[in-house]
């Protein structure tokens, strides 16, 4: 039974890895170029923001919600950081510290909804949608480019690795918030918590768990994570704009479910979330290196792939629930 249980939590992880290094395999195969360490990095650079973003949307599907605020969010950050440096001429490092507060800040409010008056954290979280991207239209319509000289350092600043190949600062930022978060889900009682109240919120509440704190600064979690996003896309953009970050907390969301995050709640694993952005980030750059394909088969083939984990993940469940109760009918038959 132990045995069953280990290999179906991660058998949707085992899934996911092997499928993005079939496809970055089936890449070189196919396209000259393809199979190089600057390739496979660009994959990070170029996904850095969506893989923090990620973050916070599994720790939140793992303890049972859900948040579509996470892009809304981002382009308020990045919206808010532009007006900040370019039009009040606010030190840069200042501005990063007022918006990951605002992240916080933000999730609090969306947490304390959810948890003290027993929302619904779909339309707690579409209301926050709209908020901040109400708010990122107040600040301006027309799109702030950011000029500052920090920004740009950052942005350009390039850290040499093996054979000539580079990584960027956002991706350092990105590997750093992967480590804490895989620390925090795995070796910290508030990780331990947000999987029990995923499994089962009400027998975490008799177990005697931190249930209504821990949901709350799971989103502040998720508030942060889209902030940091936000910071690390405007290293990737320079520049704030209304559009920014549209239809990102579904890319987010594909990204965990891909990734072997059950939607029910319960189980997820940030590095599975690390690879489902990757298996994104690949079949972008195989549909790049095609040249004859338009963009949007690459929303088109995550489409499929998200069908297909999710009937994966209701097989497993299924499963796993008839394995459970074949075991108490033994039970009690026994007794």
């Amino acid at each position: 039974m132990n045995k069953l249980q280990l290999s179906s939590k991660y058998l949707s992880l085992i899934v996911t890895i092997f499928l993005f290094f079939l496809l970055f395999a089936l890449g070189s195969l196919k396209f000259t170029g393809f199979f190089s360490l600057q390739n496979f990095l660009n994959l990070f650079i170029d996904n850095a923001y969506l893989i923090i973003m990620a973050i916070g949307t599994t720790f939140i599907l793992i303890a049972g919600g859900i948040d579509i605020s996470v892009g809304a969010v981002l382009s308020l950050t990045c919206m808010l950081s532009a007006y900040l440096l370019e039009m009040k001429h606010l030190n840069p490092f200042l501005v990063m510290a007022l918006m990951l507060l605002m992240g916080a800040a933000f999730g609090l409010i969306q947490g304390a909804l959810i948890h003290f008056f027993k929302m619904q954290p779909f339309i707690v979280t579409l209301a926050g949608m709209f908020f901040a991207r109400g708010m990122t239209a107040v600040i301006s319509i027309d799109t702030i480019d950011i000029t500052d000289k920090t920004y740009e350092l950052i942005a350009n600043y390039r850290i040499p690795v093996f054979g000539g190949a580079f990584i960027s600062i956002s991706v350092v930022i990105a590997v750093i918030a992967l480590l804490i978060a895989a620390y925090i889900a795995h070796f910290t009682k508030f990780g331990r918590t947000a999987y029990a109240i995923g499994g089962n919120e009400q027998s975490a509440v008799l177990m005697g768990l931190s249930v209504g704190r821990t949901k709350i600064g799971i989103y502040m979690l998720g508030g942060i994570c889209s902030t940091l996003s936000g910071i690390v896309f405007s290293f990737y953009m320079r520049s704030g704009f209304t559009l920014h970050g549209l239809g990102m907390e579904m890319e987010s969301i594909a990204s965990a479910v891909i990734g072997g995050t059950l939607l029910t709640g319960g189980v997820g694993s940030v590095f599975g979330t690390l690879f489902g952005v990757l298996i994104q980030g690949t079949i972008q750059t195989l549909v790049m290196f095609q040249g004859t394909l338009s963009s949007w088969w690459t929303k088109i083939a995550v489409a499929i792939l998200l069908c297909l984990f999710i009937v994966m993940q209701s097989l497993l469940t299924a499963r796993r629930i008839r394995k459970k109760s074949q075991v108490l009918k033994s039970d009690i038959s026994h007794t």
